[in-house]
């Protein structure tokens, strides 16, 4: 039953965090994802089978935080006025979004608290565990795509921080294989030690609001 709960609720912050990307590039002056038919909340758009499907799957049946990613948004960063640092933006932005839901679903998981006489206790029990998973997808979500290895998003905003010799170093050092060490951090459970601290100190902050 976890499962079925789950899923719906990475796969939509998974769109959004995809879609942050799309909308943040085309503001700075790239439309390239407008005119490839990414711009949209459709989710179709955006599945990516080994990110959308697989890794949440291998999550979920090795007990690990459930976080994926989509077909990533089509971005043309020279299309933009600051090509590097604008990139950074663009990375930043789905995070951000992810941690913008984390606090959505804080604020109505109070608003479902305080309002439990009203809702009943069995509704307002359900709307609960959605919205507890939904801080929890979209917290893990962001603090698993900070992780500052490229292609993940935390990679690209450090790239975009550094000078440029030694960004141009850092991107040639991952660039060929950042993707097989975040996969080696997921099947040895490696990846937990970096995911829970941030991700704890985020809940502790979130608690404040309930």
């Amino acid at each position: 039953m976890e499962i079925i709960v789950f899923i719906p609720i990475l796969f939509f912050s998974i769109v959004l965090h995809e879609f942050a990307h799309g909308l943040v590039a085309y503001r700075l002056g790239d439309d390239t994802a407008y005119y490839s038919g990414r711009l949209t909340l459709n989710p179709l758009k955006h599945v990516d089978y080994l990110g959308t499907i697989v890794v949440p799957l291998l999550c979920y049946i090795m007990h690990f935080p459930l976080f994926g990613w989509a077909k990533p948004v089509p971005i043309n960063p020279l299309r933009m006025p600051s090509p590097r640092k604008d990139m950074g933006k663009v990375a930043a932005a789905g995070p951000a979004i992810n941690f913008l839901l984390a606090v959505v679903c804080t604020l109505l998981l109070k608003g479902v608290i305080l309002a439990q006489g009203v809702l009943g206790l069995e509704l307002a029990e359900k709307l609960a565990v959605c919205l507890q998973y939904g801080m929890l997808v979209n917290v893990m979500l962001a603090v698993f795509n900070l992780i500052p290895i490229p292609p993940l998003d935390g990679g690209r905003i450090v790239t975009a921080l550094l000078p440029v010799k030694t960004a141009v170093v850092y991107d040639q050092l991952f660039s060929r294989f950042g993707m097989w060490i975040v996969f080696a951090l997921i099947l040895t459970g490696g990846v937990k030690y970096i995911l829970f601290p941030p991700a704890e100190f985020v809940f502790s902050l979130l608690s404040k609001i309930l």
